[in-house]
């Protein structure tokens, strides 16, 4: 079964903002995508696993986490329409992974697998690229995101989330937000009642 066309103008839109690829290789690249769905708190990745899928998401929120000794999570990154999502350091290095991937509501997604995109990277330079940039605002984002877990305050975590994703609040449940921001769940219900942007 094909994406639907929705699905694939939304891929093009995103791929657009990082960089417009040729259009013989923007319809290559489009060929390469199948639908996919799960049902919420499904696993798509589990550690050990290696990463086969690049995902772009059309519906649902999904999270990647990770599971210490202690059994207590640490969520790592959420992603929901319209981005990529999968475990990138798995998929990318083709290596097991160390995290969870799960959605958390009913998800849609289109997806390709790593020997497709592999085969388009050795083709064509052009979307090559559009994966280094794609690599590198993540990789941004990563170290961005590393200096707010170590160096701000919760309440300063908290607002930069505001800041940055609003929306994520209505999305997302709290205890999952508390996590991913490095705080206790009590403290995030505090900052809810408190903190105004």
């Amino acid at each position: 079964m094909a994406p639907t066309v929705d699905a694939l103008e939304e891929l093009r839109q995103f791929c657009n903002r990082i960089q417009v690829l040729p259009e013989p290789v923007w319809h290559e690249f489009a060929a390469i995508w199948q639908p996919f769905s799960a049902k919420r708190k499904t696993i798509l990745t589990a550690v050990g696993e290696t990463e086969r899928y690049l995902y772009f998401v059309t519906e649902g929120v999904q999270r990647a986490f990770y599971t210490g000794d202690t059994d207590k999570e640490a969520t790592i990154v959420f992603t929901y329409p319209f981005s990529f999502s999968g475990v990138a350091d798995s998929f990318l290095t083709q290596q097991p992974s160390r995290y969870f991937l799960e959605t958390l509501t009913r998800s849609s997604f289109i997806r390709t697998s790593f020997q497709q995109v592999d085969e388009l990277m050795n083709k064509h330079h052009a979307f090559e690229q559009l994966i280094r940039k794609a690599v590198a605002f993540t990789l941004a984002g990563v170290l961005e995101r590393q200096i707010e877990l170590q160096c701000f305050s919760a309440e300063q975590k908290f607002r930069s989330l505001l800041k940055r994703s609003p929306h994520v609040l209505r999305l997302i449940p709290h205890k999952y937000l508390a996590s991913y921001l490095g705080i206790d769940a009590t403290t995030f219900s505090k900052l809810l009642g408190t903190v105004r942007l």
